[in-house]
Formats: structure tokens, C-alpha cells, sequence
């Protein structure tokens, strides 16, 4: 085929050059700098042109195939799509290596366009969401339903990362977009809430959450309950640097002016010599087969620098067989396959795997069959495989005294209120479930794990082990012991708790009271009711992103 590359010279498009000439294209390498379009259209025996993609375009007439590879698409103007029309109106087929979530989505404008001329409009032929969705789809094959889908990608610090990228993830991060979690749109903030990963090698990576094109497309698509996107760049150093960033931009609000660009650039050229050329992808997908959650994770891992290479081999799988591309314009969602992808990296220093685990729930796991006794409203809130939102109403009632007002601020325990909105987001982490609490506007987290001799729950430095049992209906958990830093809370010390979960009128109810040692004073008393946040009426509250719970 025809093919012409723009940024065809740049560090994905130049790797997708590489690939289809090896498949025996007839590829031509399009870009604003002619000398470098013909250096290195020389070394890969293929055709150079000058383009500017604002300016004419008239000399992509004749190719059959025009993919865009240049980018940053967050940047292309009032007019973003100027190139795609062009190339449907000239009876040109087109694709696009974008990873941004609106450029990719709205694509979908030009469909009828497409259509009526007879040709294909992709855009996202890339990693995501073209290659995730294809290992989404992979994994879930066998499911009934999808719950969850986690993906990232992690690159090695010394593969080489073009401009348009490093410009893409600095425009976003600190920034605020929306997330689906337990089917409710949240907002979340970008690259905040890393989370660990690991590659096929065992070797373990931190990502962030940024925002691309499945966050907003995979819901609908798959029907998952939840998404999340993470990215994570090999060196500590420069994944706190951005996470510092984005705090700062946040609270800030300020712009992302090109010599910060430029001076972050110049940081990554100087930490070239640094990590490694190791870096991979993972995609997870949660859901349930046969009446039982399962968990199916697909992990790619790259040696030898060759991670660049990845985003170029959706396009290279779908121009090896162009006639069975569906026409029209849309995000590439369906169109890849894993097998189809996994066959254009076949020839690259790639290793793929695939495993398949079973999941139990903290709670069922721990109480075993007491368990299946309890109501039917509070075992749901206890299926937590994957992030659950719960909101309700409920009262605070706060003790008084030095000594019990110590003890709230410490545990950020809410202050009182007759009735205030509560919200309850429990995620799986694991093996453990991180509970986070939000009474209006105040939010108090703790992490929940099993042991011997039961469930532990955790409270920054203290640690609780609870008496989880069930009697009359009801789920009770007071303490039974604790420790802090490790050390053995004396029993005359502990903090006297009265905590159950029980149903009433077919509603989930909770009662939590916490008092002194010794002295008996309250520390706090909450009490309430939580549905499922699908049947409340109202939005999700806003999530504390750096405390927010890592998905799987």
C-alpha cells in the first residue's frame, strides 16, 4: 500500500516507518523539516515530502493511507480534524496515533463523511486505546460481566521520548478530569494516586493516574463499572517531580508556558543515562465467571529500548490487512485484535503474558460461612472485588473534653452534625480493602486486612484488630486489640468501640461508637443509612485524589 507517515521522522511515527516497510509498504515520511524527512526516508528505503499539516495539504493526494504520528493532538486548534476531513474528502483512508481522550472521541463527528466516501477514519491506533481495548477484550472474553478494567504503561527511562509527549502529559497533569468508578463519574486529578504494577520480568513500577481515551470510552464500550488509566516513568525522582507538579498546578491554576517545557526536557536529556530500556504495559480486567469474580491481567514487557515501538503496532496489525477495517470514522475500539496485535510485535524484543486469578472478598473470606447468614443489603456492601461507592445520610455526635477532641482531630473524625451527607468508597488493595470515609466535607481513611485472628484495620500509625462476628442479623466489629508502630496497646488502653451493621426496612444501616479508655468519654458517635450510590439521588461526592485508593 501507499502509506504516508507525517511526523514520520519523530519517535513513533519513525517506528511505525520501520514497521511497515518491513511488511513491503511503499511508505512516504511527511513532516515541516525536509532534510530530516530524507535522512531518514534514505536509511528505510522510503519516499520524503515537506508537509505542514496547517498548510497545504494537497501533496497527501495519491497516497491510500495517511496516518498522523505527529501530535501533540491536544494542540491542533480550533480546527482539529482539518487533516482527517481532508483526507476523506480526497477518498484517503486515515489514521491516527492519538492518546488524548476528547481528540480521540470526537472523531466520531466525521462518521457519516467516511462512510459516504468509502474509507476509514481511525484515531487512537495506538497504545490506547486501540492496544488496551484489544487485551480488554482478550480478557474478559469468558466474563459475564465486566466490573473493572486497569491498564498502564510504563516506559523505561532510556527509551527516547519525543517533545509532543513530554508537552502531552505536562498539559495535563495537576489538571481535574472525570473517571468512572463504580459507574459513577468521579473526579479525579492527573498524576495523583500512584498505585504499583508488575512487568512480566517481576520487576516492579509506580504509575499515576493521567487521563486518555478509555477512561471515557471504555465504560460505555465494555459496560465495566469502573476504569482507570495509569502512566509511570522509570526514575522515582521524576515521577514524584511531576507529582509535585501537579500540586502545585492545581492549587496554583497556572499554565504550562513552553520553557517549563523546554527546561523539563532538558532535565529528561540529563537523566538520560540513567534506569533502564526496560519498561512494559498491563492491562487488568475484573469481572465474573461461572458466579465467581476472577481477576485476568495481560502484561507486556519491552527489552533493548524497543518500548517506542509499541504504539506504532496497532497500525502495523490493521494496514497488514486494510480490506477487513470496517468503514467509517470512530475511535479504534474493536478493531485490533490481541492475537492480530501480538502477531506485529512477534519480530520485536516483546514478552506478553497472560494470568487468570480468583477473588474473595475481604469480608466473605474472613468470616466464611456466618457470612452467607447476614441480610442480603449487607452482604452487598461487603462484594467489594473492585471499588463500591455507598451514600446516605447520617449524625455526628462529638464527645467533649481535651482528651476525646485530641483524639477526633487525630483520626480526622467528622465534626457533629444532625444530618449530613455520607459517602463510603471501599477499594480492594491486595488482599486488603481501603475504606474511605466522607461526611460532608471532612474524609477519614483506613485500611482493612485479614489475619490468624482476624480482620486488622489500620489508622496511620495505629492498628486495630477487630472481633468480627455476627449475632441476632447483625455484623458486629469492636476491638479486641491494638498496636501502635508495632507495639502492644495495653487492654486498659485500648478505645472502647460499639460498631454493627444490621438492615431496616430493607436499608443498610450503621452504627459506629468510639469512647476514652478508662474515662469511657465519647470520642464519636456516627449513625446512618447507605444505599448503593447508583440508587441515591444525587452526584458522587468529590474524591480526595491522593488518598484515593489504588484500583487492584
Amino acid at each position: 500500500m501507499k502509506i504516508t507517515v507525517i511526523g514520520g521522522y519523530g519517535v513513533f511515527g519513525g517506528r511505525l516507518v520501520q514497521l511497515l516497510r518491513r511488511d513491503g509498504h511503499e511508505v512516504t515520511v511527511a513532516g515541516r523539516d525536509l532534510a530530516r524527512a530524507q535522512r531518514f526516508a534514505s536509511a528505510w528505503g522510503a519516499q520524503a515530502m515537506v508537509l505542514d499539516r496547517s498548510a497545504d495539504l494537497s501533496p497527501l493526494t495519491g497516497a491510500e493511507v495517511v496516518v498522523d504520528a505527529a501530535g501533540p493532538f491536544h494542540a491542533y486548534g480550533d480546527d482539529p480534524y482539518r487533516l482527517a476531513r481532508f483526507c476523506i474528502d480526497a477518498g484517503i483512508n486515515y489514521l491516527d496515533l492519538s492518546d488524548n481522550a476528547a481528540f480521540c472521541a470526537g472523531i466520531s463527528v466525521l462518521d457519516a463523511n467516511a462512510r459516504k466516501a468509502s474509507v476509514f477514519a481511525l484515531s487512537g491506533v495506538s497504545s490506547v486505546p486501540a492496544l488496551s481495548a484489544a487485551a480488554a477484550t482478550a480478557l474478559a472474553q469468558d466474563m459475564e460481566t465486566i466490573d473493572t478494567i486497569s491498564s498502564a504503561i510504563l516506559p523505561g527511562n532510556r527509551a527516547p521520548r519525543g517533545r509532543s509527549v513530554v508537552d502531552s502529559i505536562l498539559s495535563q497533569t495537576g489538571l481535574m478530569f472525570d473517571q468512572t468508578t463504580d459507574s459513577q463519574t468521579t473526579p479525579v486529578r492527573s498524576w495523583s494516586a500512584p498505585r504499583t504494577f508488575t512487568l512480566p520480568s517481576g520487576e516492579l513500577r509506580k504509575g499515576w493516574l493521567i487521563e486518555v481515551p478509555d477512561q471515557s470510552l471504555f465504560p460505555a464500550h465494555f459496560k465495566a463499572r469502573s476504569v482507570q488509566f495509569r502512566a509511570g516513568l522509570e526514575l522515582p525522582v521524576m515521577n514524584y517531580g511531576l507529582a509535585v507538579l501537579s500540586r502545585l498546578r492545581e492549587r496554583l491554576r497556572f499554565g504550562m508556558p513552553r520553557w517549563l517545557v523546554a527546561l523539563v526536557m532538558f532535565g529528561a536529556r540529563l537523566l538520560a543515562p540513567f534506569g533502564t530500556d526496560r519498561g512494559g504495559m498491563v492491562v487488568a480486567v475484573i469481572g465474573r465467571k461461572d458466579g465467581a469474580w476472577q481477576r485476568a491481567v495481560w502484561r507486556l514487557g519491552v527489552d533493548q529500548g524497543e518500548g517506542p515501538f509499541i504504539p506504532a503496532v496497532p497500525a502495523r496489525a490493521l494496514l497488514r490487512n486494510p480490506a477487513q477495517i470496517a468503514l467509517g470514522a470512530r475511535p479504534a475500539l474493536g478493531d485490533v485484535t490481541l492475537p492480530d496485535a501480538e502477531a506485529a510485535m512477534a519480530d520485536r524484543c516483546v514478552t506478553t503474558t497472560r494470568d487468570t486469578t480468583q477473588i474473595t472478598p475481604l469480608f466473605p473470606a474472613t468470616l466464611g460461612a456466618p457470612f452467607a447468614t447476614l441480610a442480603p443489603e449487607i452482604r452487598a456492601t461487603h462484594d467489594t472485588p473492585a471499588p463500591r461507592i455507598w451514600q446516605g445520610r447520617a449524625s455526628v455526635t462529638r464527645g467533649a473534653g481535651v482528651l476525646p477532641r485530641l483524639a477526633a482531630f487525630l483520626f480526622r473524625f467528622p465534626q457533629a452534625r444532625d444530618d449530613t451527607r455520607v459517602q463510603v468508597t471501599k477499594t480492594p488493595v491486595n488482599g486488603t480493602e481501603v475504606w474511605q470515609r466522607r461526611f460532608g466535607t471532612a474524609t477519614f481513611q483506613s485500611t482493612l486486612r485479614a489475619t490468624p485472628q482476624g480482620i486488622a484495620e489500620r489508622f496511620g500509625a495505629l492498628t486495630f484488630l477487630l472481633d468480627l462476628h455476627v449475632a441476632e442479623g447483625r455484623l458486629h466489629y469492636p476491638i479486641q486489640k491494638g498496636w501502635c508502630l508495632g507495639i502492644p496497646i495495653p487492654r486498659f488502653a485500648l478505645p472502647k468501640s460499639e460498631a454493627s451493621e444490621r438492615v431496616e426496612n430493607g436499608r443498610f444501616h450503621f452504627d459506629v461508637r468510639l469512647s476514652m479508655p478508662v474515662t469511657g468519654q465519647l470520642i464519636v458517635h456516627y449513625q446512618g443509612w447507605l444505599q448503593s450510590a447508583a440508587d441515591f439521588s444525587g452526584t458522587p461526592l468529590a474524591v480526595e485524589t491522593d488518598r484515593q485508593p489504588e484500583l487492584i
